[in-house]
């Protein structure tokens, strides 16, 4: 039997681009695709692939905060983290929310085919840079981070406020009230310290919740 697979990406061109490289092989089939986090999430708890190709910066929900949902709710399934960072708190946050593989998008083309075949056999999958960076940083990543101290919703929250969404809007996508929502930023900022919106977005940046784009 094929290994089934399901891409998450928001841009097109990549998404398209691994589900065809990926569908092409005889040992691998693609059951679906998704641009964003939440979209993936409902997606594959339906179909229930094998693999998951997820990037990490996506709207809506992140590719960390998705692979943890599907890790809680799908633990079988496994996800390879697809990103531009190589640094080791976002390998570190990725492996601790369960995913079994990361891969660089620069290598994806190369490795993809490889990792998906790894991770179905019950490997680890990283890329070459990747270990590398993870061997010199060992030490380092068993660091507490500040999103340690974050509940799995104020995690939520925080991302769609740096997408600059409005209260109403991140009340709607979490099935939240407006006020709940206004309570949740303001607790962020006193567990991070921060004083302001704008200090919010560079911290969801810094440590990969969300992307400049």
């Amino acid at each position: 039997m094929p290994i089934t697979v399901f891409v998450a990406d928001d841009h097109a061109i990549v998404r398209e681009g691994l589900a065809s490289l990926l569908g092409g092989q005889p040992d691998i089939h693609v059951v679906g695709t998704a641009a964003d986090g939440r979209d993936a999430v409902r997606q594959i708890a339906k179909l229930e692939p094998e693999v998951v190709v997820m990037d990490i910066a996506m709207p809506n929900m992140n590719g960390i905060e998705a692979a943890r949902e599907i890790r809680d709710r799908l633990p079988q399934v496994r996800v390879i983290i697809l990103s531009m960072h190589s640094s080791a708190e976002h390998v570190f946050h990725a492996l601790e929310a369960g995913a079994q593989g990361y891969l660089l998008k620069e290598s994806a083309a190369k490795e993809i085919i490889d990792a998906v075949r790894a991770v179905r056999a019950g490997h680890r999958y990283l890329s070459k840079k990747i270990a590398e960076v993870m061997a010199d940083n060992i030490s380092r990543t068993s660091a507490a981070s500040p999103l340690e101290s974050l509940s799995a919703r104020e995690r939520q929250v925080l991302q769609l406020v740096a997408e600059g969404r409005s209260s109403a809007q991140i009340a709607a996508t979490l099935h939240l009230s407006p006020k709940s929502v206004d309570t949740y930023r303001s607790r962020l900022m006193q567990k991070l310290h921060i004083g302001d919106v704008a200090g919010l977005v560079k911290f969801a940046i810094q440590h990969g919740l969300t992307s400049l784009e």
